[in-house]
């Protein structure tokens, strides 16, 4: 619970619990169980040593990511075990209370991100941008096509219903940003937040989403 919510302040739109599941990689994680929903192979740590095992494990390239960070920052591609010591040792203070996920780096996929807003029942989806870079470059970094230019139909379908699902677990009242990635014709969910700007065909500023040359109007 956060200081206000523990107070018993009323807070306003999306409850504080479904804002940590949806923040929390290890919550996270388990709703997309509960879901259904695809993920990429991974787990959280909370020492080097954990971390080290589950790259191992699972295989390098690793992504690596903590909890409750803005812009992507810290979230970072893992090529091998020097890589990691390095991440490790000078990038997160990893510990029972600041875990990171560490979860397979799928290469050569297709990133997608979704815009939605619901009121707790009802989500409508805004808009659905396919990343003009592979999967790698963080949202707020990439160039993103509207609507996507290599996405079937029911590829396109299956995103959207991804992400209302997500929105209705969660209960959120407000906005929902949530990012899948694909290599083949299923996706696999990698993220959902708390959107921190409008869905982005409503965004009064152009520039929101960078259109690709070759299809700008």
């Amino acid at each position: 619970m956060v200081p206000l919510e523990k107070a018993g302040v009323p807070i306003l739109g999306t409850p504080p619990d479904a804002i940590d599941r949806a923040e929390d990689r290890k919550r996270f994680s388990a709703l997309l169980a509960d879901l259904g929903l695809q993920q990429a192979p991974g787990e959280t740590a909370r020492s080097y040593e954990e971390a080290e095992r589950i790259a191992e494990a699972i295989g390098y390239p690793v992504l690596v990511r903590p909890s409750y960070v803005l812009g992507g920052r810290a979230m970072q591609i893992i090529w091998d075990r020097e890589d990691l010591q390095r991440y490790m040792s000078e990038a997160v203070r990893v510990s029972d209370l600041h875990p990171v996920l560490v979860d397979k780096f799928l290469e050569d996929a297709l990133e997608v991100d979704v815009d939605a807003i619901a009121d707790g029942e009802r989500v409508v989806v805004g808009g659905v941008m396919e990343h003009i870079e592979k999967a790698g470059i963080h949202s707020g970094d990439s160039a993103c096509a509207l609507p996507p230019y290599s996405l079937g139909d029911d590829q396109i379908e299956r995103i959207k219903t991804q992400a209302r699902a997500l929105a209705r677990e969660l209960g959120v009242i407000g906005l929902l940003t949530s990012s899948s990635r694909s290599r083949t014709r299923r996706s696999t969910c990698s993220r959902s937040t708390r959107a921190r700007r409008g869905p982005c065909p409503s965004s009064p500023r152009p520039s929101a989403c960078r259109w690709p040359s070759s299809r700008r109007r």
